[in-house]
């Protein structure tokens, strides 16, 4: 079920609904919503914080059924932690943890007040749009129709309205098209790679540029690379029986002849390794390795849902990689669309090797303004950085700025790595023009130095997903990021 979201403006202890949810600070200070219905209520929440059943903690929740004195069903009590510290941040957290908290309860829908709760630097609009994305992300379901559905008849959130006037809605509609976007994202990096391939991902994008207003979808096969020079693309996905496509969206929201922004986003639909086989533990999370495919996708579907008046392009080279007798070998060397010849020293750094093949279809087609892409690459960004944040890699300080600032704007951030010209000795091979890899030091960095060969003269950034795409373990799913970050950068874009 897809969540809905609305404005209101009715008083907490009046609205009609399901449940309403309350912040309340450590150490018992309430938020106006909260003062109200605990006056409303004779003191109920005061009373639960002095017995300490309400402890304020950031992120804590109680439910109050059927409190005397207020219209709603239920009260939902949310922990704010301290105010002196609360942040854009916490605000995000406390938003995800109320969202899973009430999706748990038996209701249709629910008025969340924690939009009135003052966010230092920030307005209603953003509070509103941050809670909504929040909501969405933490109420996402998968719900693919060879997983057993749950049989119970539990009622299950349907709708939620965020206290706020019209000021923000422009937020609300902006958070509509994003979570869309985010939702298409992890819909698809979710499924598995026998449904999810190149062929399917392919489909995906046709089918929602059909019959939409200035959205076109064209897709290449490997006869039409191949006439093309894709050599570098065209080997990863050599060994395998589901063949390679290059996906390209294009979306006309701009003046006609203005330059479009690109996303290029790695669609590696599963990756064995290859000859240079992966171990068997934790490889069945290699299907999210076409989580950047996913998050440009997402993006583009979020930009054409907000009407973003701009010229987009978006281009996915999807393979699969696998071993099998007319695999790719370490040794083999190949000729790039480019022109440029690559060493493979190891058939496992693929992504690389269909990414620049995009690069260079993207940028002597449509000559971008500016070209972005984004990949789950290395494991080296996930040593660098963790979980948390998305390696950015530029020669363009302005273009870092630019997508730093977005980070922080939807916390869909990123941090900066240096990509400076000293790393790109390591790439150097006695028998090609270049190595697709490095050695062990600075993976990450000498990844998007390698990357870095194909973008000459380009406004390029990259973006290393390979922490941040998904969440780890059995029940592990995507997370959609990038789209927010890409999302916000071509609002900021715009303007």
């Amino acid at each position: 079920m897809t969540l809905q979201f609305s404005l209101g403006t009715a008083a907490p202890e009046t609205v009609d609904a399901a449940c309403v949810l309350v912040g309340v600070y450590e150490h018992g200070m309430l938020t106006s919503a909260a003062a109200r219905v605990d006056s409303a209520t004779g003191g109920l929440i005061k009373r639960q914080v002095e017995s300490g059943d309400i402890s304020g903690k950031a992120g804590s929740t109680t439910v109050l059924f059927a409190p005397a004195g207020v219209t709603a069903r239920r009260v939902l009590v949310v922990g704010l932690g301290s105010q002196k510290s609360f942040d854009a941040a916490r605000f995000q957290k406390i938003c995800i943890e109320a969202a899973r908290a009430v999706s748990k309860l038996p209701l249709g829908d629910a008025v969340s007040y924690l939009t009135d709760v003052d966010v230092p630097g920030h307005d209603s609009a953003w509070r509103v749009r941050v809670a909504a994305l929040a909501s969405d992300y933490a109420s996402y379901r998968y719900t693919a129709t060879f997983k057993p559905r749950d049989k119970s008849k539990q009622p299950e959130l349907g709708s939620l309205a965020f206290a706020a006037g019209e000021e923000a809605q422009g937020g609300l509609e902006q958070a509509r098209a994003i979570a869309e976007g985010v939702r298409f994202a992890r819909d698809l990096a979710n499924l598995p790679p026998n449904i999810c391939n190149p062929s399917y991902i392919a489909g995906q994008a046709q089918a929602f540029t059909e019959g939409r207003d200035k959205t076109s979808c064209k897709v290449l096969d490997e006869v039409e690379m191949e006439r093309l020079g894709f050599g570098s693309l065209l080997a990863v996905g050599r060994g395998s029986v589901n063949k390679p496509r290059l996906i390209v969206l294009e979306y006309k929201g701009g003046h006609e002849g203005d330059k479009p922004y690109a996303f290029v986003g790695k669609g590696v639909t599963f990756d064995s390794g290859g000859i240079s086989l992966k171990p068997g533990a934790g490889m069945e999370e290699m299907k999210f390795d076409m989580g950047g495919a996913a998050g440009v996708l997402g993006a583009f579907v979020a930009a054409v849902k907000m009407g973003l008046k701009l010229n987009l392009v978006c281009v996915v080279p999807s393979v699969e990689n696998m071993p099998d007798g007319d695999s790719y070998r370490p040794s083999d060397v190949l000729t790039s669309l480019s022109g440029l010849t690559i060493e493979v020293l190891n058939t496992d750094a693929e992504g690389r090797l269909i990414l620049c093949d995009a690069l260079t279809y993207t940028a002597q087609t449509f000559q971008p303004h500016t070209l972005i892409d984004a990949a789950t690459l290395t494991g080296a960004c996930v040593i660098a950085l963790g979980k948390h944040a998305t390696g950015l890699m530029s020669k363009h300080d302005d273009l870092a700025a630019e997508l730093l600032a977005a980070g922080e704007e939807t916390l869909d951030r990123a941090w900066r790595l240096p990509l400076w010209d000293d790393y790109q000795a390591q790439l150097d091979s006695g028998f090609a023009d270049v190595a697709n890899i490095g050695g062990k030091s600075a993976g990450a960095i000498t990844a998007a130095c390698f990357l870095s060969r194909f973008t000459d003269g380009q406004r390029w950034a990259h973006l290393d997903i390979a922490g941040t795409a998904w969440d780890e373990g059995r029940k592990g799913l995507a997370t959609g990021r990038p789209v927010a970050l890409l999302a916000q950068w071509l609002i900021d874009r715009a303007g």
